[in-house]
């Protein structure tokens, strides 16, 4: 009887670690590394609204599939007539990046007078269907046409 039971619990025991197992198989999570550059022409790109503090890089940090990563930043117009304002990316490393990766941000095509200073968010989106990427890197361009 004792030998039976023991079996019994082996056999429970198997079951509970195949089961485990294919769980483990099912789920599966990946981790993005990440940095970007940002030029600007023709105007200044801060973090604080007294534009003190200048940036000319952003650091995404780990993002994972399906995530995405928030900047609010400022933008000071350094010229002396109206600007209307674009922003553009390139240099993707490694190239496939650009496919599964997305920015965007909240002040395309509007205009900034000569020493305006503006708010706006930049958002970085990554793809849930994401692969083969471990870091990444790129170049920002915002430009300002007058």
């Amino acid at each position: 009887m004792q030998k039976t039971q023991a079996l019994a619990v082996y056999a429970l025991i198997a079951s509970v670690v195949a089961a485990t197992s294919v769980m483990a198989l099912l789920t599966t999570q990946k981790t993005l590394s990440g940095t970007g550059t940002i030029k600007a022409v023709g105007i200044g790109v801060y973090w604080d609204l007294p534009c003190t503090n200048a940036t000319s890089s952003l650091n995404f940090g780990l993002l994972e599939p399906g995530g995405s990563k928030n900047f609010t930043l400022y933008l000071k117009n350094n010229g002396n007539s109206p600007l209307t304002l674009s922003m553009t990316t390139q240099n993707w490393n490694p190239s496939t990046a650009s496919s599964f990766m997305t920015l965007t941000w909240n002040r395309e095509g509007q205009q900034i007078s000569p020493n305006q200073v503006i708010q706006f968010v930049i958002t970085l989106s990554v793809s849930p269907s994401v692969t083969g990427i471990s870091s990444f890197s790129f170049d920002i361009i915002i430009t300002g046409t007058g």
